[in-house]
């Protein structure tokens, strides 16, 4: 490891919503920085204006403020070595492309769209496996490789459209040390001359991402998978900088698979199987499409870190949660696999379900009673304490707060024709109506001494426990629902338990 201040970076492109993929990357790099001490930065890579979208960069924004993953230099407060969107550093890029060129790094290129595209098509068809602008095909074309030098001058004067191109080496092996796949080689023909500076005035990814990693001192670049195919070309762009000597150490993490292995997860597999692949709801600005996320599905931002960190890394141990802190403490790039994980959305579920029966019941009523309160309804908090304390094991999602105890706050306004046909017989009527009577007799309403006063009812009348508890649930919740009909009754109390029986028989 370099023994300067760590200083690592997530690098967004505001392109559209954060997939978890890239919220993974954005946490991994957060452990990291924070277990060494180091510094974490947010850089806005917009250089591609055409695929901008208006709402990204906040939402990406306000996706890690939710998960808690908080940036020491960013566009918001900004930093030493700011500006952190590549947009406000638009002039920093040209000199050095020009500077490549006068090296003999790179090249002007004038190729027009119809003659690139007249060369794919000739190689396709006598050489596929060169069908592309490099090594074995850039002398055949219009650059300053083949123009004299005047030429190139007169069409720079003119005003004439061009982009700069890398001049790969021919015949090299090309080293990548990655930290979590060992050495990766790569020969330079399987390389193309990839564009660095286009002809609108803007630098493509791999220009900016190299020089801003270099000037903001960037000491690791922990990034995707999808991205290795790329750090070749980057590992010659810092020789031919002159700035190897300064170069990050590359750490490439794993894909997240869909949950049956084949294949990057992605949007249509979350809406296919019914789970968010985004952190928060997001809306397409064009299409006015909604996209469900985790924070509107009701899942924790701690549980939901959890989830990812998971999802490539283990401890080495049984643990399964984690506190920030102790993510901070356990975390390290050695542990972190070289395969795709796949995504469980049961297993994700499950977190998010541990993670709540760890809150408190207040706590618990704090997050039911918003809920409660959009609909208008006022209750007592510590009765929705109570409520919550009896339905929390059943909770997995924070909607399933209200989902598992609505019928605490409203009474049910249909009955589920499906349930009353199972458990509806001609004697129900008489024996519920007996139970009125009966229950209306007693002092001290509890749990406790309903179920005493059940078990003499029932045996005075000689019927079975679930004669008369299913028929109560049913007028009660208006379904099948619920914990114990004696909990559900105890909390209720005597006179709504009673009216909503009353009232069920007479609309049932």
């Amino acid at each position: 490891m370099k023994d300067s201040m760590i200083r690592v970076r997530f690098a967004p492109s505001p392109t559209g919503p954060l997939h978890i993929g890239g919220v993974r990357t954005a946490l991994y790099n957060y452990l990291f920085a924070r277990k060494y001490g180091g510094k974490f930065i947010l850089r806005i890579e917009d250089t591609d204006q055409n695929r901008q979208v208006a709402t990204a960069e906040e939402y990406i924004m306000e996706s890690l403020d939710w998960c808690g993953i908080l940036f020491d230099e960013d566009p918001r407060k900004g930093g030493p070595y700011g500006p952190y969107r590549q947009s406000e550093r638009k002039e920093i890029y040209g000199h050095y492309a020009l500077q490549l060129v006068r090296n003999k790094f790179a090249y002007y290129a004038f190729d027009t769209e119809e003659e690139l595209e007249q060369m794919r098509q000739r190689l396709k068809i006598s050489d596929p496996a060169f069908a592309q602008y490099g090594p074995a095909t850039r002398l055949e074309m219009k650059n300053s490789l083949t123009l004299t030098e005047n030429e190139v001058q007169q069409r720079l004067k003119d005003g004439e459209p061009f982009v700069i191109r890398i001049k790969i080496p021919e015949n090299e092996e090309i080293i990548v040390n990655d930290l979590i796949r060992g050495e990766v080689v790569v020969h330079s023909h399987n390389l193309d001359d990839k564009v660095l500076f286009k002809s609108d005035g803007w630098p493509t990814y791999h220009l900016a991402n190299i020089v801003d990693d270099h000037l903001m001192k960037i000491t690791h670049v922990i990034r995707g998978e999808e991205w290795l195919p790329s750090a070749p070309l980057h590992v010659l762009l810092y020789r031919y900088m002159g700035w190897e000597a300064e170069m990050p150490e590359f750490a490439h993490l794993p894909l997240l698979l869909k949950p049956d292995g084949n294949g990057k997860l992605s949007k249509r597999d979350g809406d296919r199987l019914g789970f968010p692949v985004f952190p928060l709801q997001w809306t397409g600005p064009d299409t006015q499409e909604v996209s469900s996320g985790y924070r509107e599905t009701g899942y924790l931002p701690e549980a939901f870190i959890n989830i990812l960190a998971f999802l490539g890394w283990n401890p080495g141990t049984e643990q399964e949660l984690f506190s920030l802190n102790e993510l901070i403490d356990q975390f390290s790039l050695e542990r972190i696999g070289k395969h795709g994980s796949k995504f469980d959305p049961d297993k994700a579920k499950w977190f998010n379900h541990q993670y709540l029966k760890l809150k408190t019941d207040e706590e618990l009523a704090g997050l039911l009673s918003p809920t409660i309160e959009n609909r208008g309804l006022k209750f007592n908090f510590n009765y929705i304490v109570t409520v919550c304390a009896l339905i929390r094991d059943r909770v997995y999602l924070i909607p399933d707060l209200w989902n598992n105890s609505w019928f605490f706050f409203i009474p049910p306004s249909a009955y589920s024709q499906q349930v009353k046909q199972k458990i509806w017989k001609p004697e129900t009527p008489g024996l519920v109506k007996a139970f009125l009577e009966e229950a209306g007799k007693l002092v001290e309403w509890n749990k406790d001494n309903l179920h005493a006063m059940l078990e003499v009812f029932l045996s005075g009348h000689n019927a079975k426990m679930g004669q008369l508890m299913n028929p109560l649930r049913l007028l009660v919740v208006g379904d099948n629902q619920g914990p114990g009909m004696t909990d559900i009754a105890g909390i209720l109390g005597k006179e709504e338990t009673l009216r909503r029986i009353r009232v069920g028989l007479e609309r049932i």
